[in-house]
């Protein structure tokens, strides 16, 4: 063991936190929960990680269930992405690994939407191998320890180098738990809680009194933003027409109401739904990675004899945040 585990790992057994993955510690939990946890923060994961693995408590009951049932749990998660790639892998791992998964971190890297930072941290957490383990909470720790001047992503090679050096060969899993503990409770993007840290008396930024200044990151482009318009459309039984998006691409296989503008130029064909004149009836703002959205939101009835396409509000397929945002601007009629 080296200084810095030695003094992590001590503050570690106790002060770890309590987190529903780490009991009872199994491949599928992590792995679960690391999806999760991209883009997501730790409070917002925990009650869609504990229904998730009460509806599929297995690898093998995921890769059964209809991928409709998988995002529907998922709403409200965003990213939507993982959550296909989480049913698509789950079916690699019953169809090619007879549902167990796979223990190396090379293996790992073969399934679908499992990076380098997911792989190692199923490998070192689950397996309790020597796996370095880099996210967003680790390239902050490592930054300020070193100073690291290179701003990042460009930095990121430099941090896993350093990062290696630092792991622990005899608690591999807790390490990594420690290590990104640091990084999510005391070592914050602001305000660092210098005062607490257990490996203080090793950080460069710390001596220098800089951390906070680190990592250095290069200046953030300007947002894109982009306008168009989506139609809430219902019968005569209040039921809201609903459209499936693409197999592939942005929010893949989830449902929308009619919209047009932002993605493509062609206009929505809206005549086989007999409607009146639409009225707009409000705007919503949402924030993808890439760009920003405002959509002018209109509202018509359908005289349509068929009710196929149509879904009742308290029964709704999958749809994501920015379709919940236009439906609920039906409370301004």
């Amino acid at each position: 063991m080296n200084e810095f585990s030695t003094l992590l790992l001590k503050h570690f057994d106790k002060h770890g936190r309590k987190l529903p993955w780490r009991e009872n510690i199994s491949p599928y939990k992590i792995w679960l929960s690391e999806i999760m946890l991209q883009q997501t923060t730790v409070v917002t994961v925990i009650p869609y990680f504990e229904n998730f693995l009460n509806t599929f408590p297995t690898v093998t009951a995921l890769a059964k269930a209809d991928l409709d049932d998988v995002l529907h749990l998922w709403q409200g998660l965003g990213y939507y992405s993982r959550a296909r790639n989480l049913h698509k892998c789950a079916g690699v791992i019953v169809a090619e690994h007879n549902g167990a998964f796979p223990t190396s971190e090379e293996a790992l890297l073969k399934l679908p939407g499992i990076g380098p930072y997911t792989a190692a941290a199923i490998s070192s957490i689950a397996f309790n191998n020597v796996s370095t383990v880099v996210d967003g909470n680790v390239e902050r720790v490592i930054s300020r320890l070193y100073r690291i001047n290179t701003p990042l992503p460009t930095a990121k090679g430099e941090i896993t180098v350093l990062a290696k050096q630092l792991n622990d060969t005899q608690r591999p899993s807790d390490y990594s738990g420690a290590i990104m503990d640091l990084g999510a409770t005391i070592c914050t993007p602001r305000n660092p809680k210098c005062h607490m840290c257990p490996v203080s008396t090793l950080c460069a930024g710390l001596k220098h009194g800089d951390a906070a200044s680190y990592p250095k990151k290069l200046p953030k482009k300007k947002r894109p933003e982009k306008t168009g318009v989506a139609y809430i459309i219902q019968n005569e039984h209040g039921d809201i027409y609903l459209e499936r998006r693409p197999e592939t691409g942005l929010l893949a296989k989830m449902w929308q109401v009619p919209n047009e503008g932002w993605e493509t130029s062609e206009p929505n064909t809206l005549q086989h739904l007999n409607i009146e004149k639409p009225q707009k009836i409000g705007k919503i703002r949402h924030v993808f990675t890439h760009f920003g959205l405002e959509l002018d939101v209109f509202y018509a009835r359908s005289k349509a004899p068929s009710t196929k396409g149509f879904f009742p509000l308290d029964a709704l397929p999958p749809t994501p945040t920015l379709m919940k945002k236009v439906i609920a601007e039906l409370q301004n009629l």
